[in-house]
């Protein structure tokens, strides 16, 4: 008898979500990129557009739990849809705040903040689609190609956004990413289901591949088959060890999101189109270290286990970063400057995929809400270095600012010590 070869659904829609991510992050960094020419439009200093950055990051940070409690109820694809044209449309509304508006600046700290909201929604949801699409064995990977959106997405935001500006001033860039995220949203309504069971194109072997390491959920089952043990997800240490762990990510990979750009124009002296080109180095790397830690997650995990996988090579990624972040900002060579601290961008994303792959491995039907978690304790540590960079840089130099995310992301490595996959929150009947 001939054996039906699997369908291969998942596959697609995951490299959907990697496009996504990618727009989820071009969207969020695109204002890093106009920042220059919003101050002079708005007549705002550095300090105050660093508290329109950090507005975002608490809206984003603030809904991470909801949103996966959300994804969990109501499905990821029409919770990530819906997510797609709010964000979408508060993009826009961002370029519309007039800026001879008498509080144009709180106009602009809310519209960043209901853009966090929507944002909010990408990763969880996504999470929460992987538990119940993605095999236990295939989950770093599926988590390194989604989170590679991220240095993708931002990698073609500063030629992009930069050229954009330049064809129709700032505020065109904030249209065009708009348009580019409704899309998206209708793409993934259409294509994506919640469940493999409910997709017509998966077939019968896909589906046992699936099922064989997943809680099989069918067409009309309940999302949430149980409360919310909050008690249980708070007294973790797994949980705690990963909040803390991603506040320390959050606080090193915002500094790029947000102050690299303009950290090569006032410090290294850089022109317009020279910062442009640097700008991209740090998120290429990003996207390869995407890539390259969630092969090595699953092969770690395969070969020694879920702690040398996920945790081990987590410690590993956290320590070479702050060993780039001191040695790039010390150099004094422009290029050699940006080609380490660009390994630095990289170093820290090779741990992405454990994050997300550890929450799926611990939280089970709960993956959502724990992820969400989280992913709050990475916002934060945005927020803190939105508005903390600039400060100590104003004060005490770039150097500095640089060697403060170093000291962070250690603290982060021995966070990581603490968090033990093969720990489950609960068992599942």
């Amino acid at each position: 008898m001939t054996q039906i070869q699997a369908s291969r659904v998942r596959v697609g829609l995951i490299v959907l979500l990697f496009v996504i991510s990618a727009i989820a992050f071009l969207d969020r960094t695109n204002i890093s990129i106009a920042g220059l020419q919003m101050q002079t439009s708005y007549g705002i200093d550095k300090q105050q557009l660093g508290f329109v950055f950090s507005a975002f990051l608490v809206g984003y940070a603030v809904f991470q739990v909801p949103a996966g409690w959300l994804a969990a109820r109501f499905g990821p694809r029409a919770v990530l849809a819906c997510a797609l044209v709010w964000w979408g449309v508060c993009t826009a509304a961002t370029a519309l705040v007039p800026p001879q508006a008498a509080h144009a600046l709180w106009l602009l700290v809310a519209v960043r903040f209901a853009l966090g909201l929507g944002e909010s929604v990408m990763y969880p949801a996504g999470n929460q689609f992987l538990s119940r699409w993605v095999p236990a064995g295939e989950r770093g990977k599926a988590n390194g190609l989604i989170f590679a959106g991220v240095g993708a997405g931002s990698g073609i935001t500063p030629p992009l956004i930069t050229g954009i500006i330049a064809w129709g001033g700032w505020q065109a860039a904030f249209y065009v990413c708009a348009v580019v995220g409704l899309l998206a949203g209708v793409v993934w309504y259409v294509l994506a289901r919640d469940t493999p069971r409910d997709h017509a194109r998966v077939n019968a072997a896909e589906l046992a591949h699936i099922e064989a390491t997943t809680r099989p959920v069918g067409h009309g089952d309940s999302p949430v088959m149980a409360a919310i043990p909050w008690g249980v997800i708070f007294s973790s240490r797994n949980v705690w060890g990963l909040f803390l762990s991603y506040f320390a990510f959050g606080y090193v990979a915002w500094i790029f999101f947000s102050w690299f750009y303009i950290y090569l124009a006032e410090a290294r002296h850089l022109d317009l189109k020279s910062t442009a080109i640097y700008a991209t180095l740090p998120f290429l790397c990003m996207t390869a270290g995407c890539l390259a830690g969630g092969v090595i997650n699953d092969r770690l995990a395969a070969r020694r286990g879920l702690y040398a996988g996920r945790s081990g090579l987590a410690v590993v990624s956290f320590i070479l970063t702050g060993i780039f972040l001191v040695a790039g900002v010390s150099a004094s060579s422009v290029t050699v400057a940006v080609v380490v601290l660009a390994g630095g961008a990289g170093a820290v994303y090779l741990s992405q995929s454990s994050f997300w792959a550890a929450t799926t491995d611990i939280a089970g039907q709960h993956t959502g809400v724990v992820s969400g978690l989280m992913n709050m304790g990475c916002q934060l540590g945005g927020v803190v270095t939105s508005s903390l960079t600039p400060w100590i840089a104003e004060r005490y130099g770039w150097s500095a600012a640089f060697w403060a995310g170093a000291v962070v992301v250690m603290v982060g490595a021995l966070a990581w010590v603490a968090v033990n996959p093969n720990r489950p929150l609960f068992v599942e009947d």
